[in-house]
């Protein structure tokens, strides 16, 4: 309910469906239930193990909300808003994960989040259909990542938010870009490129209406602030060795 939506006739309790809130899979992926609150997946995160576990708390503490929110905002609350800042949007993109969706009938349906997520608002859920779960794969979560975050007040919503994941298998770098913009940008390079070429392709693709506008910023910073936390990162990951503990700026 952190935005008015009038068009709603009836509201279905999901918390009572008693669903495992995070599930690690005997492949090495992760479900996280839609269910799961951020205070459940923040506890999860500080004892996991995973190489990409650092990025789990730090997607929670981007969160703009009060403890008592973080015991009733939900993984898939946050998903299913679509609103640009939504950190939960940003960890389940940036580590390629893909959303279980039930229809009425019972017919399930996969689809990735950096799809799931059309615009400000807009995702891609048929009528009556619902978010059962994101299963994070463990390719993912065995890789390097790196965090970046600006807005423009101490403890305001983001205006940018950057992931790096880099796979130790091939070498391949993921950048995704949230927050702004209308919807995250997910971008694959099987080699981490350099400069040039990141700050192209990220131009390339992120056309000018993609770029967020509102009170939180202004387009051109956020994507200015994209631009440069995207090159921090590809630096910081192909230079390290160490596992990242995160930056806001």
């Amino acid at each position: 309910f952190s935005e008015p939506q009038p068009h709603l006739r009836r509201l279905l309790d999901l918390s009572r469906m008693g669903w495992e809130p995070v599930r690690e899979l005997p492949d090495g992926s992760l479900e996280l239930a839609a269910t799961c609150t951020i205070a459940q997946l923040s506890r999860f995160g500080k004892t996991w193990r995973a190489p990409a576990a650092p990025l789990v708390e730090q997607c929670c503490r981007a969160f703009l909300a009060s403890f008592k929110i973080w015991n009733m905002a939900t993984v898939g609350g946050n998903l299913c808003n679509a609103l640009p800042a939504g950190p939960m949007i940003s960890l389940t993109a940036a580590l390629d994960g893909t959303c279980l969706l039930r229809a009425q009938d019972g017919s399930l349906r996969r689809v990735k989040v950096a799809d799931l997520v059309t615009g400000a608002g807009r995702k891609d859920l048929a009528e009556g259909e619902l978010l059962r779960s994101v299963t994070l794969p463990a390719r993912s979560l065995a890789s390097r990542t790196a965090f970046r975050q600006a807005s423009l007040y101490g403890l305001g919503r983001s205006g940018a938010l950057v992931i790096g994941v880099l796979d130790p298998v091939d070498g391949s770098l993921a950048v995704t870009v949230s927050a702004a913009t209308v919807r995250p940008f997910r971008f694959w390079f099987p080699l981490p490129p350099d400069r040039d070429t990141l700050h192209d392709t990220i131009d390339a693709t992120i056309g000018t209406d993609d770029w967020f506008d509102d009170i939180h910023g202004l387009p051109a910073w956020q994507r200015h602030m994209a631009l440069r936390f995207a090159e921090e990162i590809r630096r910081e990951l192909t230079t390290r060795t160490e596992p990242n503990a995160g930056e806001t700026a």
